[in-house]
């Protein structure tokens, strides 16, 4: 089998996981493990985990000028990224969710049109506002009374805020991935963010009963550290080495995908109309937005 096609595997091996962490993560939230008691197990475990491998990549000291972009990228790619998504996947539904985290690309379009003043064209505006719409139909229309599912309008929000934090994480760290190994990062993102989401974290960490837990409750949390967060990051890396950035983009419409059907086959959500209006718009959206236009002649 070619690099190419193993990359492409790896990059739909992660888009599947991220899929799939929908529903298996919500699962275990928030009767054995609080979501942010998640967030302590995600942020250390992937910690310890990149440090290991660290190895494997060169060995590199961080300029001193680029510890604040480090310190910002932790705290809005690691911290407030995890804890809002975590913390929306509690309060609204696995659906909801895999249609609103691709919502990303939208984000970076938009912070990219007026921080780094990016042109936006007529594509991408469209592409914005179909987007948007899909995501607020979710929001003011895809509430449901669901006892796994306690607010679900407020969990949406968070899942935006969650895709707008990630948007801008993606900006600033762009630079540093053109100056260090993804693994140097890595390893330094992670631990900073662990330290920097600590205080909010560490209460629910506490709560755990690990000696009641279920074994399928472990591991759901070994699911998460080592696929959602540690391997998905190494497939990913791996799949850019042979493919092009657009080409690992372009598997952003598989998560939805997999998402939505892992969680109706598990009997853990199910579609409505709004949940299908909303994920086309959202999809249509994220399409005409990451679009690169054609080159003229």
């Amino acid at each position: 089998m070619s690099k190419r096609n193993i990359a492409l595997l790896a990059a739909l091996a992660a888009t599947t996981i991220y899929g799939l962490n929908h529903t298996i993560a919500k699962g275990a939230m928030p009767h054995y493990v609080g979501p942010y008691g998640f967030i302590m197990l995600r942020l250390g475990g992937a910690s310890i985990l990149f440090w290991i491998v660290s190895f494997l990549g060169p060995k590199e000291k961080i300029a001193r000028k680029d510890w604040g972009r480090i310190l910002a990228c932790s705290l809005l790619g690691m911290a407030i990224n995890m804890l809002a998504f975590f913390k929306g996947l509690q309060l609204s539904t696995p659906i909801n969710s895999a249609v609103l985290v691709t919502i990303t690309p939208i984000i970076v379009v938009v912070l990219s049109a007026l921080f780094i003043k990016e042109k936006v064209t007529l594509n991408k505006g469209l592409g914005i506002f179909l987007g948007f719409i899909g995501a607020l139909g979710l929001i003011l229309f895809g509430a449901e009374i669901r006892q796994d599912a306690p607010n679900i309008p407020l969990g949406n929000i968070l899942f935006v805020l969650n895709a707008t934090v990630y948007g801008s994480y993606l900006i600033l760290v762009k630079k540093l991935t053109e100056k260090y190994h993804p693994l140097t990062l890595m390893k330094w993102l992670f631990s900073i963010g662990f330290v920097l989401a600590f205080p909010v974290t560490y209460p629910e960490f506490t709560q755990i009963e690990w000696t009641t837990l279920p074994n399928w409750v472990y591991g759901v949390i070994a699911f998460v550290v080592i696929g959602t967060t540690f391997m998905t990051y190494l497939f990913n890396v791996f799949a850019l080495t042979q493919l092009r950035a657009s080409t690992v983009g372009a598997f952003v419409y598989v998560q939805p995908l997999i998402g939505i059907i892992f969680a109706m086959f598990s009997g853990k959500d199910h579609l409505t109309f709004i949940k299908i209006a909303a994920t086309v718009f959202v999809l249509l959206g994220v399409y005409l937005a990451s679009r690169k236009p054609k080159a003229t002649p």
